[in-house]
């Protein structure tokens, strides 16, 4: 059994702690341009009314509202890893005083070019940069609040994800412990294969979340699955099989099980869900089967397990009452949404003696 290295196992998804948005996006120049002429309608309207407006002089104030903010926003993305590092005041005023700048810049210029002078271009720079100077300070603080909320709703995703993920139960590291420390008398080198399996994955579980190899989540489940063959022993059975959706099989050492990502800890809950109200309830165990299925745009994961007579056949993790973590099959809803929408799903059932976790995702390579 192949083992991870001593790689980050996943990026993370903590905030980056930007200043200001991206205002560089197709969305958002849009969003500048739009506003922009709005103002500048609502200000010749306000000035002209509708029976004197003055097109002509619309046109001109337009030309220097735009190059105004488009060149402050361009400004400002260029800026932005140095705002991000500095103080939040002084890339505020630094914000501020470049947005004042091009103002000025720009009212020279357009001034100079409609007029083909200077007269009366210090009561128009005036009028400009006021103009400019309360405009400035209320969009450049709503932008700001807006990035806050933002980063803070991606700390407070982040934490949430890595709640979902850390989430082995505390009976299994007991009883890990307990079956590593039978073997340290009779077998010292499976005793060791068991230690370095379970450093594994607990470090893995408390790793930042994010997405990883689909290859090293197999890895994992395969290190929890093998820590409790050791305690189940012959009444825990696997087997594995790896299809494309196109037919055939496929050697799970295909280097298309390194392309597809998958959320860190996924899929472990499943096959926990599998040995605690499958396989442990029942006297003479059974056979946990896992079939993955890589598509060109999707993979599907199912995995079946029997289910005892007394266990609850449609939701076994599902409500608190059935032991354990109770709310891990929502958790994994939880994390299919977070990462890719209504994209991955999972699906319960249970058919004929048997519980059955169908778990589906896209190629992230191919959404990025």
């Amino acid at each position: 059994m192949p083992l991870t290295d001593n790689t980050d196992l996943s990026p993370s998804l903590s905030n980056d702690g930007d200043f200001l948005p991206d205002l560089c996006g197709p969305q958002a120049v849009l969003a500048l341009i739009l506003i922009a002429e709005l103002f500048v309608g609502a200000l010749m309207i306000a000035a002209y009314s509708f029976d004197h407006f003055d097109w002509a002089r619309f046109g001109m104030v337009s030309i220097l509202a735009q190059w105004v903010v488009l060149t402050s926003a361009g400004s400002l993305c260029l800026l932005r890893r140095y705002l991000n590092q500095v103080h939040p005041m002084v890339a505020g005023m630094g914000s501020y005083s470049l947005v004042l700048f091009c103002t000025f810049v720009f009212s020279f210029l357009t001034h100079w070019i409609g007029q083909g002078n200077f007269y009366g271009i210090g009561q128009v720079l005036i009028g400009n940069l006021m103009v400019a100077a309360v405009l400035a300070g209320v969009g450049l603080r709503y932008l700001y609040l807006q990035q806050q909320l933002r980063n803070q709703q991606r700390a407070e995703m982040a934490s949430r994800l890595q709640a979902l993920q850390s989430r082995i139960r505390p009976h299994f590291l007991f009883n890990s412990m307990n079956t590593i420390a039978s073997l340290i008398a009779v077998d010292q080198d499976t005793a060791e294969r068991v230690v370095v399996e379970l450093a594994q994955l607990f470090r893995a579980s408390l790793s930042e979340p994010g997405l990883i190899p689909l290859r090293k989540e197999i890895d994992l489940c395969r290190y929890y699955m093998d820590i409790e063959q050791m305690r189940l022993g012959e009444r825990m059975r696997m087997e594995w099989t790896f299809t494309a959706e196109s037919g055939g099989g496929l050697d799970p050492a295909d280097e298309r099980f390194d392309h597809w990502q998958i959320p860190s800890f996924l899929l472990q809950p499943l096959f926990e869900n599998a040995i605690y109200h499958g396989i442990q309830p029942m006297p003479c165990g059974g056979m946990i089967t896992v079939n993955i299925v890589l598509g060109e745009k999707q993979a599907v994961v199912s995995i079946r397990n029997p289910v005892g007579e007394n266990e609850d056949k449609t939701q076994q993790l599902d409500k608190p009452e059935a032991g354990g973590n109770g709310i891990a099959l929502d958790n994994i809803r939880h994390r299919l949404v977070a990462y890719y929408g209504s994209n991955g799903t999972l699906v319960t059932n249970s058919d004929a003696g048997e519980f059955i976790a169908v778990l589906s995702f896209p190629n992230q390579t191919l959404q990025n």
